[in-house]
């Protein structure tokens, strides 16, 4: 059993995956830090926010973060949070994701993911408790990356212009606006912010859109403030957005129902 206690004092363990568990109150903080394994940060109830150096990633309740191995992260608690980690060696995550992503988690393998943290830490060879640790690793595999990243750019004055797009995000903000402030003409901007992020543009502003989003709703604020906080023309304009990307409605999503998967970036 491995329940309230850290990743440290299993990660030595010889075994392929290794599983921890941890209940968060609201606000908290995980300082940046890393792992020498790489883990799948699982949300069975509460929201995070985990940040890189190179972005961050929204993980909603029964959903899960891949964190490769050696990556520095900071985790912020949206909510109350109860965490369920698994640890992968290198051998046994050998193929999956070199970066960070949010995957769907399936019922199955949710139910795997609290299972495990119930399992002995050093099971043995062959037994029960091996073989449901080798099935959670190839449900780890076919687990389908969601769109719940906020890559930022490499380049100093674009990542620097996104940044304070995050921190006073307005989705009225256009285009020609940024390549004004930037020095880039239209054709320019749209092609470098896509080979930069990954996404276009509008893509990249939804997303940046629902990270500042989420904490607020979490905490009470009413969707139609938050809604035209954000620039929105109008709560539904608002909520479209938000379904589009979590794959229901704010209402939905706060009521903790089941969401189907995303349909668009």
């Amino acid at each position: 059993m491995a329940r309230h206690t850290r990743a440290a004092r299993l990660e030595h363990l010889p075994r392929p995956i290794v599983a921890v568990g941890n209940d968060y109150p609201l606000g908290h903080e995980h300082a940046p830090h890393k792992h020498r394994r790489a883990q799948l940060l699982f949300a069975e109830t509460g929201t995070m926010v985990v940040k890189t150096a190179q972005g961050s990633w929204a993980v909603p309740p029964h959903q899960a973060i891949w964190i490769p191995g050696g990556v520095t992260h900071g985790i912020s608690m949206l909510g109350e949070v109860a965490t369920r980690s698994v640890y992968l060696e290198a051998e046994a995550a050998a193929g999956m994701a070199a970066q960070c992503q949010v995957l769907g988690v399936s019922p199955l393998l949710c139910l795997l993911l609290i299972e495990a943290i119930d399992l002995p830490g050093e099971y043995a060879p062959g037994s029960r408790a091996a073989k449901l640790m080798e099935l959670l690793i190839e449900e780890i595999r076919v687990a389908p990356a969601l769109p719940l990243s906020l890559p930022f750019p490499a380049a100093r004055k674009l990542a620097a212009r996104c940044r304070r797009f995050v921190e006073r995000p307005d989705a009225q903000d256009t285009i020609e606006l940024w390549c004004d402030e930037l020095g880039l003409s239209r054709r320019s901007f749209i092609r470098r912010f896509k080979a930069e992020t990954g996404l276009t543009f509008a893509a990249w502003q939804r997303r940046a859109c629902l990270f500042a989003a989420l904490p607020r709703l979490l905490r009470g604020d009413a969707v139609t403030t938050v809604a035209l906080d954000l620039g929105y023309a109008s709560p539904a304009s608002f909520s479209t957005m938000f379904k589009g990307i979590v794959g229901a409605s704010p209402s939905v999503y706060l009521r903790g129902m089941p969401r189907p998967a995303p349909r668009y970036p």
